[in-house]
């Protein structure tokens, strides 16, 4: 085991290094943890039950990130596009998240609106507009006209532009670390009936129009929601700016991209373009990607939260004193 996620661990634990290595020694010889509680305190100098699942968990989630940064760190290299500065985040990323987030822009996958339009010359003018506002976007875009390259007049050079600076903003692991962190403060989950299934799905009637914090669901209603998504009676939605008005034209999340680009949206004309990139790269691919792992994350901490209970009421049940 590496000393690195060992010291990790005991850190998170509070207790010695040894203590550790003597707990994964013993489950990497396939001990169970129960066993190892019971009858190999001595070894692991009086580890308790707790304490060792919380250690089995976070070895098993650490292993997995570290073989996980190995693939990326060989598929980037193979790519021929790892920098020692994209290497070293690669190297401190401490969750799956954050790894995969810098592995967006290397990730192979089939060719994107973005990628056609870089091929076909148009990155030179998404830089202009991105970061000179004053440019005027049709004069700049006619000058790169080529019909040959599916670029047959403005509106199709000004696309291009955009979605390469819509495919930039959602793979640009730093903004979505700021976005999450906001989601997961301010978002909520709203679950709707069906129109129509009233009637048939009447035992999920608590959320025909259900709100409440993405981040603070507890386990049984968030896996009653679930259910009653899976069984076609209820519709989920994240709402990340609970806060506005139902309707409202433009969410905080737009903010937060504007801000982490220094994008000061007036009067200046590429403004109208820029406003467009940032609002159709929240709506089409940032809120849908984060609605997507949040919901998912949701999801996973029900499911493990009704497993502990399972386990705390069959423990309890099987250790209570036999009838009569």
């Amino acid at each position: 085991m590496s000393q690195a996620i060992c010291r990790m661990i005991a850190q998170e634990l509070n207790v010695r290094p040894e203590q550790v290595n003597a707990a994964v020694t013993l489950i990497d010889d396939g001990n169970t943890v129960p066993f190892i509680a019971r009858y190999r305190k001595e070894v692991t100098g009086g580890l308790d039950d707790t304490q060792l699942r919380t250690l089995d968990s976070r070895l098993s989630y650490l292993r997995e990130l570290d073989d996980r940064r190995q693939t990326i760190l060989k598929s980037i290299q193979e790519q021929g596009k790892l920098t020692p500065e994209l290497e070293q985040e690669i190297t401190q990323a401490d969750s799956k998240t954050r790894l995969e987030d810098l592995y967006l822009p290397y990730k192979p996958k089939r060719r994107t609106k973005g990628q056609i339009a870089i091929e076909a010359g148009l990155e030179p003018l998404a830089d202009q507009l991105w970061n000179h506002p004053q440019t005027e976007p049709e004069s700049e875009a006619s000058k790169y006209l080529d019909a040959d390259k599916g670029v047959a007049d403005t509106k199709a050079a000004l696309d291009g532009a955009r979605a390469i600076i819509m495919e930039r903003i959602a793979e640009d692991a730093n903004l979505l670390e700021k976005i999450r962190g906001h989601l997961n403060r301010n978002a909520e989950m709203g679950a709707r009936v069906v129109e129509g299934k009233e009637q048939e799905g009447e035992k999920f009637k608590d959320y025909f129009n259900h709100n409440e914090p993405l981040s603070k669901v507890p386990s049984h209603r968030a896996l009653a929601m679930l259910r009653g998504r899976n069984e076609g009676f209820l519709t989920l939605a994240m709402n990340a700016d609970p806060e506005q008005e139902e309707g409202a034209r433009q969410s905080y999340c737009e903010t937060i991209i504007a801000d982490h680009y220094g994008v000061t949206l007036s009067s200046a004309p590429a403004d109208t373009w820029r406003k467009q990139v940032i609002s159709w790269a929240w709506r089409i691919k940032v809120s849908m990607h984060m609605e997507t792992e949040l919901m998912g994350a949701m999801k996973e901490r029900a499911e493990i939260e009704a497993i502990e209970v399972f386990a705390t009421n069959l423990k309890d049940l099987l250790m209570a004193a036999p009838a009569g």
